[in-house]
């Protein structure tokens, strides 16, 4: 078992995976593990919808860049310019051909939601870490607007995308990248 600061330093942003499935039951504990971290009033407002079919991660993907394309086309300051090569490369994948994707969401209508979801993927991506898998935030594959599409995966209007996490045994682990010192701007010690 990984001490905490051994689990901090293997958690990694995984982009490239093996082909080996992630069984339910995996699945299951890693989204029950989740389900600790902790939220505003212990509301847990997060919910998951879980993909493992690559076609229909393929849809979301086309779809997420179909839209980043048309904020790219829509405005010229756009934040996403940098990738408009990338988005226009249709054998380019926002998932990276993950085997699974975990999209977290909540419902709209909560004041705290992106905060609270925020820390359940943590736990989430904590969870896989121990696990020996790899997860990566795809803050790119979260612009599914499309309502059919939405349907098809369980997600009507009421429900926001916060977190599309991509899920699997990854192919290495990266080692962890410098990191910066804290920075206190007032401390009172």
């Amino acid at each position: 078992m990984l001490t905490y600061s051994e689990l901090l330093k293997n958690r990694r942003a995984i982009r490239d995976f093996t082909d080996k499935k992630v069984s339910k039951e995996t699945i299951r504990e890693i989204l029950k593990d989740a389900c600790i971290a902790p939220s505003a009033c212990n509301n847990q407002p997060w919910y998951f919808v879980v993909i493992q079919d690559q076609k229909v991660m393929k849809k979301l993907s086309d779809e997420s860049k179909k839209n980043i394309l048309h904020n790219i086309e829509t405005n010229p300051h756009s934040d996403f310019k940098r990738f408009e090569d990338w988005m226009r490369d249709s054998d380019k994948s926002v998932f990276y051909n993950a085997p699974c994707l975990i999209i977290v969401v909540g419902k709209k209508d909560y004041n705290w939601l992106t905060v609270d979801c925020s820390l359940c993927v943590a736990y989430l991506m904590f969870a896989a870490a121990v696990r020996k898998l790899g997860t990566c935030w795809i803050g790119l594959g979260g612009f599914i607007e499309d309502s059919k599409l939405r349907k098809e995966i369980g997600l009507s209007e009421e429900y926001q995308i916060i977190a599309p996490i991509i899920l699997g045994y990854p192919k290495e682990i990266p080692t962890m990248p410098e990191r910066k010192e804290p920075v206190i701007l007032n401390a009172r010690l």
